[in-house]
C-alpha cells in the first residue's frame, strides 16, 4: 500500500501515542461498519512496518437476525481476503440487557468488550484495536458533559487506555489488556470515503440512525443544533479535551503520590482512607483519592460518577457510621479516623464474619424486643444504646430536619432527638413486623415501612436487621434514617430525649 492521506497521518498517530510496540499481535474489533473496515485495512496494509500481527474479532448481538448474519459473513471474508485469521461470536444482548437492568447501548457495549477481552486472552494479545473516530471522541465528551462528569470525563477517549474490568474471568493471564484507538484524529467522512475509494463495501447498520439511542439523538439532533450557536463547537470540545487530559495527569501523579500516605492496609478487598489527611488535601486530590478507592475496590470506574465521588466526599464531613451504597454493590462507610471503602459480599459468604466492614448487613441481628432504660444504657446485641435526658440548649438540629434530597439514599446518623412527652419513656428495640407503618419526619401522612425502605434505597438483604425504636402506640424511628414526624422536637417541647446507637 502506497501510504498517503489518512494512512500516513494513522500512522503518525500510532508512533506518536506508541499504541504498538511491535512483535505483537493485535485483536482488531470489526463490526462490518465504515469505521472499523477502515481500520483493519490500514492495519493490514501497514502490518509490515509496524512489526504487528492481526487478529479479526467480530461479535454477533443477535439482535437484527439476518441482517447480523450478513455482517458476520462480511468480516469473516473481508478478514480472509486480507489474510488475517477471524474469530466470530455470538452473545444474546436483548437477554443480558434484561439482566443487568441496563440500556441496550450498555449492555451491547458490556458485551463487545467482554468478547473482545476474552478473544485477546485466547490468543495471549494485551492490545485491542477499536475504530473510534474523531467523531465518536466529540460525541463522548458531550455525552459526558449532558451526563454531569468531573474532569477526567472531559477528557472523552483517549488514545490507549486499560480496557474495564468485567470480572476476572475475562482479564488475560498476562497482564491488563489495552484498548487502543488509532482513528481518533480521523473524521467518519474520511472512513467512509477511504473504504469507498478502496472498494470496501462496507456493512450499514440501521440501528445507526434510530432515535432510541441517546449517542443517536445527540449526533443527529443536538450536534447540529450546536454548531448553529458556534460552528467551531467540535474544534471547542476537542481542545477541551486535550486541556482536561494534561490537567488529569497532573492530578492523578500528585494523588498517586499521596496515596502511599492517605490509604491504609487493604484487607479482602476493603480501602481505608485515613480522613484527617484526604481531608486536608485540595478538593482535586481528594476526588481523585476517591475515585482510586472506588476503582479499586469496584474493579474499574464505569458509573462511577461525579455526584457519587461528591456524596463520598461528603462523607469526610459527616458523623461516624454515616454509610452510602454505590454502583457495583460498593459500600462508604465513615469510622473515626477513617473512610472505609468496600464491597457487599452475598449473604452466605463465610468470609463475611472476618471483615465486619464488607458484610452483608452492616447492622447485627436482634431476634425479639429489647427494652430501653430511659434514661440510662442498654446493651443490645451489635449495639450500646444510650438514653438522655438533655437540656434545651444541649439540644441540636441533628435529627429534626427532613434530611437534603441528594443525602436520602443513606441513614441520617445514630443519634436522633425526640419530644419525650410524646415518645414516653417506655421504649423498645426490635426489627420490622408485616404491616408497619410510620410518618416518616416531614410527611403528615402515614407511609408503609416497606415503601420507605424501598424509597431510602435500603439493601432488600438489610431491612430484616435495621434496628426500629417503638413505643408502645407506634414506630418512634427507622434507626440510621428517619425518626416519625409525631414526635420531633418542638418550640413547645419541655424534655428532649436524645438516643445514641453505639456500634
Amino acid at each position: 500500500m502506497t501510504e498517503s492521506g489518512i494512512e500516513a497521518r494513522v500512522l503518525a498517530f500510532i508512533s506518536r501515542h506508541r499504541l504498538v510496540a511491535g512483535d505483537e499481535t493485535v485483536v482488531v474489533g470489526v463490526s462490518g461498519g465504515a469505521d472499523s473496515v477502515c481500520l483493519l485495512h490500514i492495519l493490514a496494509g501497514c502490518r509490515g512496518r509496524l512489526g504487528i500481527g492481526l487478529h479479526v474479532a467480530h461479535l454477533n448481538h443477535e439482535l437484527r437476525e439476518a441482517e447480523a448474519e450478513a455482517d458476520a459473513e462480511y468480516v469473516s471474508a473481508l478478514a480472509g481476503s486480507l489474510g488475517i485469521p477471524v474469530t466470530i461470536g455470538r452473545e444474546g444482548v436483548a437477554a443480558y440487557r434484561a439482566e443487568r437492568a441496563c440500556s441496550l447501548e450498555e449492555a451491547a457495549r458490556e458485551l463487545r468488550y467482554r468478547f473482545l477481552i476474552r478473544v485477546a486472552a485466547e490468543i495471549g494479545a494485551n492490545r485491542i484495536a477499536v475504530g473510534h473516530t474523531r467523531d465518536d471522541h466529540v460525541e463522548t465528551i458531550l455525552m459526558h458533559i449532558l451526563r454531569g462528569t468531573g474532569t477526567s470525563g472531559l477528557r472523552g477517549l483517549l488514545p490507549c487506555r486499560s480496557l474495564p474490568g468485567w470480572g476476572q474471568d475475562w482479564v488475560p493471564q498476562s497482564g491488563d489488556a489495552l484498548v487502543i484507538r488509532p482513528l481518533l484524529e480521523t473524521a467518519r467522512e474520511e472512513t467512509v470515503r477511504y473504504c469507498q475509494e478502496q472498494r470496501l463495501y462496507p456493512r450499514v447498520d440501521a440501528s445507526n440512525v434510530s432515535l432510541s439511542f441517546f449517542r443517536n439523538r445527540l449526533r443527529i439532533h443536538l450536534l447540529p443544533a450546536l454548531r448553529e450557536y458556534n460552528p467551531a463547537i467540535d474544534r471547542a470540545l476537542l481542545r477541551l479535551a486535550d486541556v482536561s487530559r494534561e490537567d488529569s495527569a497532573f492530578i492523578e501523579l500528585q494523588a498517586a503520590r499521596l496515596w502511599d500516605e492517605a490509604a491504609g492496609q487493604e484487607e479482602h478487598g476493603a480501602v481505608q482512607l485515613d480522613v484527617e489527611k484526604t481531608a486536608n488535601s485540595p478538593i482535586a486530590l481528594q476526588r481523585q483519592l476517591l475515585r482510586m478507592a472506588l476503582g479499586t475496590v469496584a474493579g474499574n470506574t464505569r458509573d462511577i460518577e461525579i455526584n457519587h465521588v461528591e456524596a463520598v466526599r461528603r462523607l469526610l464531613e459527616r458523623p461516624v457510621g454515616k454509610w452510602l451504597l454505590l454502583p457495583h454493590g460498593v459500600v462508604c462507610w465513615r469510622e473515626y479516623g477513617r473512610l472505609v471503602v468496600g464491597r457487599l459480599t452475598p449473604p452466605d459468604d463465610e468470609a463475611a464474619r472476618e471483615r465486619p466492614w464488607l458484610a452483608p448487613v452492616p447492622f447485627a441481628r436482634l431476634e425479639g424486643q429489647f427494652s430501653l432504660n430511659v434514661p440510662g444504657e442498654t446493651a443490645l446485641p451489635g449495639w450500646r444504646v444510650r438514653a438522655s435526658i438533655l437540656r434545651e440548649q444541649q439540644v441540636s438540629s441533628l435529627s429534626t430536619s427532613i434530611p437534603p434530597a441528594d443525602e436520602d439514599d443513606g441513614p441520617c446518623g445514630f443519634v436522633a432527638d425526640f419530644d419525650l412527652q410524646k415518645t414516653g419513656s417506655n421504649l423498645f428495640v426490635r426489627t420490622r413486623r408485616p404491616g408497619d407503618r410510620f410518618y416518616p419526619l416531614g410527611m403528615d401522612s402515614p407511609k408503609k415501612l416497606q415503601d420507605f425502605m424501598v424509597d431510602s434505597k435500603i439493601p432488600r438483604s438489610w431491612r430484616d436487621y435495621v434496628p426500629i425504636v417503638s413505643s408502645e402506640r407506634h414506630i418512634a424511628w427507622v434507626v440510621g434514617w428517619r425518626i416519625d414526624d409525631r414526635v420531633k422536637v418542638t418550640a413547645d417541647t419541655r424534655h428532649v430525649l436524645r438516643l445514641e446507637f453505639i456500634g
